[in-house]
């Protein structure tokens, strides 16, 4: 089974640090990033994909993704 997850946050280390934590779980990038300014804020905001396959696993929309 192939799960998906967005990850989203202000462009800063702590976002950087997200996706990092995500590929060293297993995680792979799927696509490109985003950047997006939130005008209302005056920040950029980032978003990220990522994918990854696990076995022995049902889909269940309860599960915590990060977890996985």
């Amino acid at each position: 089974m192939k799960l998906y997850r967005f990850l989203t946050g202000p462009d800063d280390s702590a976002f950087c640090h997200k996706v990092s934590l995500a590929l060293s779980k297993g995680w792979q990038l799927h696509g490109s990033p985003s950047l997006s300014f939130n005008a209302a804020t005056g920040l950029m905001h980032c978003g990220q994909a990522v994918t990854k396959e696990v076995e022995g696993k049902a889909y269940d929309p309860d599960m915590k993704l990060g977890d996985q």
